[in-house]
């Protein structure tokens, strides 16, 4: 009897990203088990992330003294109503300007105060009413301005005789700074007299103690966001909204939300009509509702949920030990959500086009990133701060080095586990990536061994397959189409497929796989 010879087609091959949760035998064959160093792209395929392309050429102001050098832990930009900018950035105890940002070069200043110390780098940036600020628990505020030309003290410029609170949780919204997370007080908000930000004693400024507010008994702030009108407090383990916050001394309590906070204040970034957070169970939304007044909470980490609070364990372990952070930023233009673990090297990429059917995001990892800060800028463009100093998410190489690009398919069964599977003929479909080697890999069970073909990818052609149907016009000059088709061997009860590749200086997508095999005999 002929034995009958099947094939599955994997378009756009984990185009749902990344499931370390689902059992890899039951698992759609629509994601994939491994996703290093991948994006989404806007067609849906799994494309190579853009790079770290440094920009600074003098990292002197970031040196340890030792021979090493200490990481931008923090950034943000400032534009004035002048329509001037400013790059800032934190990190190695400063407070740290970039001063001639271009495409190619940059310059670090040190610009913190004289007789002013520095001794620690969680700094939160904020932008308000022409000026900047910086908080950080345990040290005086700061501010700048284009009028001031120089990073001062808030109290320095103040015009009431209060102190400003050394609070770790700071906001602007609806006219005034908002502060949280003060050294022996961690369930008071206050709040800045209306557009004065350094007036916190006179005028309309004020606080809430919410103590008692809690659903859960006690909890500390972490952070404070603004959403729809409405003041967001995060604790560890539970959310407070109060509604009405344009006006803080007639806002009330809207909403508790127990057993779900923020574990980290840099992980709270709104993304237009939304709110993302990473909390201990995972990375959150705060839905917006419309005719409700409870507002549904989202796990959008739903497929990596065991792998992020792994992960999250040990940041914050390296966090109370001063060697860890937790950064996130939003890119509108590139659609994705970034969450960054500093000790551990690595990034989790939340693809913001849609959800799944279960309401989460498609998500995949960047294994040892090189950038520890992030902030996107008014123009789009999204900076990155790392130990070689500044840089962007641009290119194809980190700062002038290759990373590894990753996929493997889920277990492929074909319909039938019970039947040997005599692997043909494996024909990966690739748009770009001119010229260099890539390697195909193919394994049975649960072994974890693989067999493999190295192979390199067209450096001209493909014309005959389309423009509309590969979705070339995202690449520019130099595309290529590689179509082969790899002669495979072995067999077994079920087949896993994978490509890697460098990235090396070149765009590159996976647009399909077939798979061609011998279904053979009952095992």
């Amino acid at each position: 009897m002929a034995q009958q010879l099947q094939t599955i087609t994997l378009g756009a091959p984990g185009f749902k990203g990344l499931n370390t949760e689902d059992s890899s035998v039951n698992m759609d064959p629509a994601f994939a088990s491994v996703a290093n160093n991948c994006i989404l792209d806007k067609f849906g395929r799994l494309g190579a992330r853009k790079g770290f392309a440094t920009l600074t050429t003098d990292r002197s102001e970031l040196s340890d003294g030792a021979g090493g050098f200490n990481p931008i832990v923090s950034l943000h930009q400032f534009v004035d109503e002048a329509g001037n900018t400013a790059l800032f950035g934190t990190g190695n105890s400063k407070i740290l300007k970039a001063t001639t940002v271009t495409t190619t070069n940059d310059t670090l200043v040190d610009v913190t105060p004289g007789a002013y110390t520095v001794n620690a780098d969680d700094w939160k940036l904020i932008h308000f009413n022409d000026k900047m600020y910086f908080f950080q628990r345990g040290h005086q505020p700061l501010m700048y301005s284009n009028a001031l030309g120089a990073v001062v003290t808030i109290d320095s410029e103040s015009t009431d005789s209060s102190t400003c609170k050394q609070a770790h949780a700071a906001l602007a919204a609806y006219g005034r700074l908002w502060l949280a997370d003060v050294t022996g007080d961690k369930a008071t908000v206050y709040w800045s007299d209306l557009y004065i930000g350094e007036n916190w004693d006179t005028g309309s400024s004020g606080s809430i103690d919410i103590t008692s507010v809690w659903p859960n008994g006690y909890d500390e702030i972490t952070a404070i966001a603004a959403h729809n009108d409405a003041l967001i407090i995060f604790g560890e383990e539970n959310t407070v909204i109060y509604s009405g916050a344009s006006s803080p001394s007639t806002m009330v309590l809207q909403d508790t939300i127990a057993g779900v906070g923020c574990v980290s204040r840099d992980s709270v970034e709104p993304t237009g009509g939304d709110l993302l957070f990473l909390s201990s169970t995972g990375l959150r939304s705060l839905g917006r509702t419309i005719q409700e007044n409870a507002r549904p909470m989202t796990d959008v980490s739903n497929n990596v949920r065991r792998d992020i609070i792994t992960d999250l364990i040990a940041e914050r372990a390296a966090i109370v030990a001063n060697t860890g952070n937790i950064v996130a930023c939003y890119s509108p233009e590139e659609a994705f959500y970034l969450v960054s673990f500093q000790s551990l090297a690595k990034t989790y990429c939340f693809d913001m086009r849609g959800t799944l059917e279960d309401g989460s995001f498609r998500v995949t990892l960047w294994p040892s990133t090189p950038f520890t800060s992030c902030v996107r800028a008014k123009d789009g463009t999204l900076y990155l701060g790392s130990a070689v100093g500044l840089g962007t998410y641009a290119g194809y190489q980190d700062n002038g080095e290759s990373y590894r690009y990753q996929f493997y398919s889920p277990v492929l069964t074909f319909g039938d586990n019970a039947r040997q599977k005599i692997l043909k003929k494996v024909r990966p479909i690739i748009v770009g990536g001119s010229g260099q080697d890539a390697v195909l890999y193919w394994g049975y069970g649960y072994s974890g061994t693989f067999s493999a073909q190295t192979f390199a990818l067209d450096t001209g052609g493909g014309s005959e397959f389309g423009v509309g149907e590969f979705g070339i016009a995202e690449f520019s000059g130099g595309i290529t189409i590689t179509d082969k088709g790899i002669n495979a061997t072995g067999s077994g009860p079920d087949v896993t497929i994978g490509l890697e590749t460098n990235v090396d200086g070149s765009a590159f997508s996976l647009q399909e796989i077939t798979v061609q095999t011998l279904i053979g005999r009952i095992i």
